[in-house]
């Protein structure tokens, strides 16, 4: 029986050069030399073709990469092929060949990766948190494994892969995959993903890589320099984490489920690579209080991994669940209050960024217009996660609750596990599920149009979920920051001035509260520090030093522009760096020249992606 078709298998993605509608990858097989005086992987890709119409040609996404020579393994013939420009962040690679519908071929490609390769990342060692070995790690979202290896790179397609990689002496490879083991030579590793997932989702990382077990199915990986510290983090939440995600909206399908700590460059908080979560050092503040990112990409095991977005213009499908997913999860576990704390924070956060960027900016849509040539990552913002949360949530408001939603949801991930859809897909089967609404015609209430309104109209969001349970953690700080701030010098018995037991997503609230106040002098900024050493001297949460960079930057505290330097030094996550960036240039002359001068300093450890947005800051 033919599987029921989706709005999704009618919408094209104008990401990918690939004429995948055409044919379907089952299977990649990848063999890869990892090769670090040359900055480059030699690879073999043999792809296990499904040609589901008749075609002259297999289009196929590249970038950079250097095409050497194709072969149709069943008989041996070298095909000819041809690479045109597609947009700038890829080419196609054209094998032509006259192909029948029902035709089963394996195609190998032989290729190099250059050191140009965007999507494979090359660290020398003393950017490393060891100092001893260099290192290299893929990021492949949005459309950067296309440098990686030739591949349908479209979140529309899912596929099996395996891999063979052989790396230097004293160094390992990990992978993204359920399956891992040494391979029979000396310096070569193993792997099978036996779930099919998109092209992106593919992930590998080389370096001095070590491990140690932090639940039943799940270890964390990292440089032996960072091991203890990384085990101490994450030991025995990860397994909880997993456990409720399960009881909320049905198995974890991906078997192991491990964590890799990077280097301090790694331009993300977390990368949910499935069975292998790419995570920053960022998070380990030796208080487990940053763990919410290691929640949010467990979540995705669920939404992005198992149900995907058939391409980024729908990416709110992976991250606004996400978002929700998280939060039910941290709900459970650490109770509705501090769920509501967090939200609250990244609320304050989502505001800001959308009055740096426009409420009426078209990339404040859920679904946001992707033309072709445009890089999806160019569309990058916090509107798929917030905006979509908020959509999830107001949905979960009108069903019933937590309870009817959860079960709805687990439902939807059974019906589209391993299966790529678009919104149309989720709305019909919202409306299916649930045909009371259908009837109440709730799809388009005025002002809350599914369509019009959530998903085409940019700014903020029409309905936003009650967080009023954060009120006895949010209240506190935001008395103690309109105390510091006000010029009355009467003492209130109601103002907490100890915060040093404060949960840090508080700490956080506090200074969002201080950052929203118009203008802070120099006197009252020393008073903070001085009041307050845990907020600027004394800690080593990220979380809390951005704020306090953005807070210094929006007053021309310049006693502590050395601290944002340090920051900006110390990290490369583009949620940190990229604000802290764009502060600096809307700020004092001072603070413009030091932009300039931190970015030729640290440029080389930052990104290439984060670079591109940068420059757009710095230089206009």
């Amino acid at each position: 029986m033919a599987p029921a078709k989706l709005h999704s298998d009618d919408v094209l993605d104008v990401a990918t050069a690939s004429n995948y509608k055409d044919f379907n990858v089952r299977h990649y097989a990848l063999d890869l030399d990892v090769n670090f005086d040359s900055k480059s992987i030699d690879g073999t890709a043999i792809l296990d073709v499904e040609v589901l119409r008749p075609v002259d040609c297999v289009t196929l996404d590249i970038h950079t990469l250097e095409i050497k020579k194709i072969t149709q393994l069943y008989n041996g013939n070298v095909l000819d092929f041809d690479i045109k420009p597609f947009a700038a962040y890829g080419s196609s690679l054209n094998i032509k060949h006259k192909f029948e519908k029902e035709d089963s071929v394996k195609l190998e490609i032989q290729y190099t990766a250059p050191s140009t390769a965007p999507g494979v990342c090359w660290l020398e060692k003393e950017q490393t948190a060891g100092k001893k070995h260099p290192y290299m790690y893929t990021q492949g979202q949005a459309v950067l494994n296309r440098s990686f290896f030739p591949c349908v790179d479209t979140p529309a397609v899912k596929s099996t892969y395996s891999a063979t990689v052989k790396v230097p002496k004293g160094l390992r490879a990990v992978m993204s995959a359920d399956e891992w083991t040494d391979g029979e030579e000396p310096n070569v590793f193993k792997f099978n993903m036996t779930k099919p997932i998109p092209a992106y989702l593919v992930a590998l990382a080389v370096g001095d890589i070590k491990s140690a077990k932090i639940g039943p199915r799940s270890r964390v990986w990292t440089e032996p320099v960072m091991l203890d510290e990384a085990q101490a983090e994450f030991v025995d939440i990860i397994e909880q984490y997993i456990t409720t995600g399960e009881e909320l909206f049905g198995p974890y399908v991906w078997g192991r489920c491990d964590l890799l700590v990077l280097p301090p460059c790694f331009p993300y908080g977390g990368m949910e690579n499935p069975c292998l979560t790419f995570l920053t050092p960022t998070l380990i503040v030796g208080d487990k209080s940053l763990t919410h990112t290691v929640m949010h990409e467990i979540a995705h095991s669920w939404f992005g991994n198992l149900v995907t977005n058939a391409n980024w213009s729908d990416f709110w499908l992976n991250e606004g669940f996400t978002m929700y997913a998280q939060r039910r999860i941290c709900a459970k576990i650490q109770g509705m209050a501090n769920m509501c704390l967090e939200a609250t924070t990244r609320r304050a956060t989502f505001r800001r960024a959308m009055e740096v960027s426009g409420e009426d900016n078209p990339l404040n849509q859920l679904r946001v217009v992707i033309a072709p040539g445009v890089d999806p990552d160019d569309t990058y913002n916090d509107t798929p996660y917030e905006k979509g949360f908020c959509f999830c949530s107001y949905l979960c408001s009108e069903v019933g609750g937590f309870d009817v939603f959860d079960k709805f949801l687990t439902a939807y991930v059974d019906k589209f596990k391993f299966k790529s859809i678009v919104s149309e897909d989720f709305f019909e089967f919202f409306l299916d599920y649930f045909p009371e609404k259908r009837q109440e015609n709730l799809a388009n209430r005025k002002g809350l149009e599914f369509v019009e309104t959530w998903l085409n109209q940019p700014g903020w969001p029409p309905h936003l979920p009650d967080l009023s349970a954060a009120e006895s953690l949010t209240s506190p700080a935001e008395l103690l920051a309109d105390h510091l701030t006000s010029d009355s010098t009467q003492e209130s018995v109601d103002i907490c001035k100890d915060i040093s037991d404060w949960p840090t997503f508080q700490v956080l609230h506090f200074l969002e509260t201080l950052l929203a106040k118009s203008s802070l002098t120099d006197v009252l900024m020393e008073k903070i520090s001085k009041e307050y050493p845990s907020l600027v001297n004394n800690t080593k949460n990220k979380e809390i030093q951005y704020r306090w960079c953005l807070i210094v930057l929006k007053n021309d505290y310049q006693t502590d522009f050395h601290k944002v330097r340090s920051f900006l030094e110390s990290q490369g996550k583009q949620k940190f760096t990229l604000p802290v960036y764009q502060a600096m240039m809307a700020g004092s002359e001072t603070a413009q020249k030091l932009a300039l001068e931190v970015y030729a300093a640290t440029k080389h450890q930052i990104h290439v992606s984060v670079r591109h947005y940068i420059d757009k800051v710095l230089y206009p």
